[in-house]
């Protein structure tokens, strides 16, 4: 399957490391214009770099703004007043006991997990719903059907997702624009790497500790390892291809089996 974006101008939120960085090097060497984003200008430009070094000849850009403020997603739509692509990727994990979980945390999460992607999409749907054609993808997770325990904040927010991205697929049918949310399992990104080097003893070997994780909290993982954010991604590009046209509406698993459900 040859997929082919040329033309095509993609917005990724959240996409200067792990799932989001992997998303925009793939969308950038199946030919779209890719817009990274990011909080930091450093983190902007230098995920620019990573893109453009591993998809050369891609035109690439990039916007340093907050996405958990309206402040921030105003920032990033008035530099990119268009797109044909829109993957709303920024979010923030944390373990931490439901007890010890505050107003301000549940607020932090839902602003930056929910709101971001709500504010682009209400932004930028109806243009391509004027256009004729279009692809909103939110990344959720497996747990938003798989609630955990120690982040229940977390699966708050994936589950909120998966309400409003099938709601807004509902809200765009025979348009030619398709809303689907992709469920990642426990997947190998940076922020994912940090919070199992602290768990983990030292000598012990970042793919071993994933493993141990995944044998510890998804025991029901088919592949017994975390995913890569490649294989994450390889899933989010097929679904802004022209290939989907007829996946909307669809919460896509790529979570190596952890759900063990078959609806």
């Amino acid at each position: 399957m040859n997929i082919d974006l040329s033309g095509k101008t993609a917005v990724v939120s959240g996409s200067t490391g792990g799932i989001g960085l992997a998303i925009a090097t793939g969308l950038a060497a199946s030919g779209a214009r890719v817009v990274v984003n990011g909080r930091s200008d450093k983190r902007v430009q230098d995920a620019v770099a990573a893109v453009r070094q591993a998809a050369p000849g891609a035109h690439v850009e990039g916007v340093a703004s907050d996405l958990a403020t309206a402040e921030g997603a105003d920032r990033l739509t008035a530099h990119a007043p268009t797109a044909d692509i829109l993957i709303n990727n920024m979010g923030i994990f944390e373990p931490k006991p439901f007890a010890e979980i505050s107003d301000a945390d549940w607020q932090r999460f839902f602003e930056t997990n929910v709101m971001s992607g709500v504010r682009l999409s209400r932004f930028y749907l109806p243009k391509m719903v004027a256009k004729g054609w279009g692809r909103v993808v939110f990344i959720s997770s497996e747990s938003a059907l798989n609630v955990p325990k120690e982040m229940i904040h977390y699966g708050m927010t994936k589950t909120a997702q998966l309400a409003i991205s099938r709601g807004l697929a509902e809200s765009v049918a025979n348009t030619g624009v398709t809303v689907n949310a992709v469920l990642p399992g426990p997947t190998l990104s940076e922020g994912v790497e940090e919070m199992l080097r602290g768990m983990t003893p030292a000598g012990v070997s970042i793919e071993e500790a994933g493993r141990q994780f995944v044998a510890e909290y998804r025991p029901t993982s088919l592949i017994g390892r975390l995913a890569t954010t490649e294989e994450v991604a390889n899933m989010v590009v097929y679904t802004c291809s022209t290939q989907a046209s007829a996946t909307s509406g669809a919460a896509l698993r790529v979570d190596g089996g952890v759900l063990r459900g078959i609806g």
